[in-house]
């Protein structure tokens, strides 16, 4: 079976690397812990991994905005490598502080197209950090490799810049992958199932190829069914919703 080397970036502020490596490695793979530092210093290489990996914590404090300071060491530093990456096939995911790296690093909504539409995540609209579990549905005309297969999610969110802003073009033309809905999945539920106001109620997004794909919720956080916060009532499941994300990579991966 063929190995797939997954790079969980890490950096200071980062505090999910270890869920998310742990998740890869449950599904398979073999992730490795690498600091963005090592990366500038190129003591370690992205092209030497087949999945990347941005995933949630507070880079550098989010002093400057979310993901900011990451996004500017990726984006002026990196730019060439990550270019690289993506143009040879590899897979990107961010979650969460990830998801704001990637889109203000300029990796999404669509790496390397001057014509891509704006977007970033500003302040959710509650004004609040707001930390729970949420429904999500996915886009079955989706052509996103981590949601093959998933029609919905029970995930968590925990943040507090979260909403997805663009503008009407954008809207119109964003690879949207997850929407936020209530527990009947209506997908225009709004506050508090969209927990941070996102426009069109999105949760995630892919770009066009379908392999660099963000989300807001924390699938890592959902790998076994005991991580559901009812499962003593409902009974556990083998796996957590958010376990078919990180099989779906891997599975790729082996199957590209």
């Amino acid at each position: 079976m063929a190995k797939v080397n997954v790079l969980v970036l890490r950096g200071p502020g980062t505090n999910c690397d270890g869920e998310t490596a742990f998740a890869f490695q449950q599904a398979g793979a073999t992730p490795y812990l690498i600091h963005i530092n090592q990366l500038i210093r190129r003591d370690k290489r992205i092209s030497d991994y087949q999945i990347m990996v941005i995933p949630g914590g507070f880079t550098y404090g989010d002093d400057v905005g979310a993901g900011k300071v990451l996004a500017n060491e990726l984006r002026l530093k990196l730019v060439e490598e990550v270019q690289g990456f993506v143009a040879g096939g590899g897979l990107i995911l961010g979650i969460c502080n990830g998801f704001q790296v990637m889109a203000k690093a300029g990796i999404l909504p669509d790496m390397g197209r001057s014509d891509a539409p704006p977007l970033t995540l500003a302040n959710n609209d509650s004004a609040r950090f707001e930390c729970r579990w949420i429904y999500l549905a996915a886009n079955k005309k989706s052509k996103c490799v981590f949601t093959t297969g998933i029609d919905s999610m029970y995930l968590p969110v925990a943040h507090g810049e979260g909403k997805v802003v663009t503008d009407v073009r954008g809207l119109r033309e964003l690879n949207t992958v997850l929407y936020y809905t209530d527990e009947s999945g209506n997908i225009e539920a709004g506050y508090p199932h969209n927990p941070n106001g996102s426009m069109g109620n999105i949760a995630g997004i892919c770009d066009s190829t379908g392999r660099i794909f963000a989300l807001m919720p924390h699938p890592e956080r959902h790998i076994r069914g005991t991580q559901h916060p009812q499962w003593t009532r409902r009974g556990a499941r083998a796996h957590g919703d958010g376990f078919k994300i990180f099989q779906n990579a891997v599975k790729w991966v082996r199957g590209s």
